[in-house]
Formats: structure tokens, C-alpha cells, sequence
């Protein structure tokens, strides 16, 4: 099926992580143009971004996404690279690995995990919508997608991470606000979230590499595998596309292999 990808503007943040990467490499197969954000291991994304088929086509930008200026200048880069943006897809984020229940839970640690994958969510939303406001609607008519990286441990919860899910959950409520606002600007502009469960990452490696988690882990799922990054790529290309989603909005799309919230025999 064609995707109706080519040409268009992706940006994503979180660009060089496991997942980004995979959303990077499928985008940039069906086409688009990208803007590939990161922060922390930017130099790394630079020379990973230039080695791939797409370098002719592709834009690297840094910013910390907890800082709502630092968004909004990577936005105005991307416009004067390519005059408009058509997908944000707001990937980035960060776990923190260590198990610390609430009751033992450090300000610092919570306000980042929240600073970094609700607020700089939300920032990253308001940029891509000024951005699609001054530029208007893609001249195709196409509308416009918003796609946010989600959470199982925002439905079922997660032990030791309640700030992570408590950001996660954010989540919910703002695609679903958006959803309604974002049509003001575009009437056919969608906002949906892609919500991967246990998935093998560069952020997850190491925990997962205890074979007695994994073991709990896919008890949850009637498929017993970990999830990979390409799982989550091919998922956010289907809800971007204007083609194969065009009538879906406000939506989370699970890619969890069935995972529910108890043991399955």
C-alpha cells in the first residue's frame, strides 16, 4: 500500500534512541523528508543520520525537550530546512532504570521523568502546532498526524516507576485534547499515541538482559516475546499515514503482544 509519506516532513524527537532510530530508518524507506532530533548522544545521531540513505533528505537539530525555547528553535530550523512540517511524531523520552518505590522516591528523579516525557511532549506539540498554523494545511489536503510514544505502564501501572507512568498517563488527556484542537488549524489533521510494551532498546538493554524479568514480563502476553523497535516503527507508520489512517484520531494503539495487566497461563 502507498503510504502517501513521500515528500513529507517527519519530525521526530528522540531520534537517536532504539526506537527513534527504527522510526527514522522507516520513514526515511518510504521516503520523507526527516528532522532528526537529539540531545544527549547528538554527535552520535549526526554521524548515524549521514551514513543512511536518506542523509541527502534529512535534518539533524538538538534541543533539551524539557525546555520549551530549545523546542521551538529546532521547529524554526526545520522550517527554514523545508518551509513546513507535516508529522511530529514526539518519541523522546527517558526510563530510569532503578526500582525506587514512591515512598522512597527522590524530587529530582520525579520532576525530570516528568519534565522530559509529558512536558516536553506537550512542548513539542505546541511548537508543531504554531508551526503547522503559520505554514497551513499540506496543499494535498492530506491532514496533518501527531503521533506521541506511549506506555503500557500508563494503562496497567509500573512498580518502582510510578513517575514514569504517571507521565505516561499524561499522555491520554493531552492526545485527546489536541485531537479536538489540532482541526481548528487542519481539518483533517489527526493526534494518536503508539503505546510499545516490553521492547528491546538501547534504554531497556540491560534490564532486560535478566532473564527472570523477562520471564514475568511475557507471562502478561498470550504472543511470549519481547517487542522490537521495527514493531513500534511499522505501527506509527500506519497512524501517520493519511492513507491507511486517515479516519482514525485520538486513539492509542497498543504493540504489546496482547499484554493485560495479570498472568496468563
Amino acid at each position: 500500500m502507498e503510504l502517501g509519506l513521500t515528500d513529507r516532513v517527519v519530525f521526530m524527537t528522540g531520534a537517536s534512541g532504539g526506537i527513534g532510530r527504527a522510526l527514522a530508518r522507516a520513514f526515511g524507506a518510504e521516503g520523507a523528508r526527516l528532522v532528526l532530533h537529539g540531545h544527549g548522544n547528538l554527535a552520535a545521531l549526526e554521524a548515524w543520520a549521514a551514513e543512511q540513505p536518506f542523509a541527502d533528505r534529512c535534518l539533524v537539530v538538538g534541543a533539551d525537550i524539557a525546555d520549551p525555547a530549545a523546542v521551538e528553535a529546532a521547529f524554526d530550523a526545520a522550517l527554514a530546512r523545508f518551509g513546513r512540517v507535516d508529522v511530529c511524531l514526539a518519541n523522546a523520552g527517558v526510563w530510569p532504570p532503578a526500582d525506587v518505590h514512591v515512598v522512597d522516591l527522590d524530587e529530582a528523579r520525579a520532576r525530570r521523568t516528568v519534565e522530559v516525557n509529558l512536558f516536553g511532549a506537550l512542548w513539542t506539540a505546541r511548537a508543531f502546532l504554531r508551526a503547522l498554523r503559520a505554514t497551513g494545511p499540506h496543499p494535498s489536503g492530506d491532514g496533518a498526524a501527531l503521533l506521541f510514544t506511549g506506555s503500557t505502564a500508563a494503562k496497567f501501572g509500573e512498580r518502582g516507576h510510578a513517575d514514569y507512568a504517571l507521565a505516561k498517563a499524561g499522555l491520554y488527556g493531552l492526545a485527546r485534547s489536541l485531537k479536538n484542537e489540532v482541526v481548528a488549524i487542519d481539518p483533517r489533521a489527526r493526534v494518536n499515541i503508539v503505546e510499545p510494551g516490553w521492547t528491546v532498546t538501547e534504554m531497556t538493554r540491560r534490564t532486560l538482559e535478566d532473564p527472570e524479568l523477562v520471564a514475568r514480563a511475557v507471562r502478561t502476553m498470550p504472543l511470549k516475546q519481547l517487542g522490537r523497535a521495527e514493531d513500534v516503527a511499522r505501527t506509527a507508520l500506519w497512524l501517520a499515514s493519511p492513507v491507511a489512517a486517515r479516519h482514525i484520531s485520538g486513539e492509542a494503539v497498543t504493540v504489546a503482544g496482547g499484554m493485560e495487566g495479570r498472568v496468563l497461563d
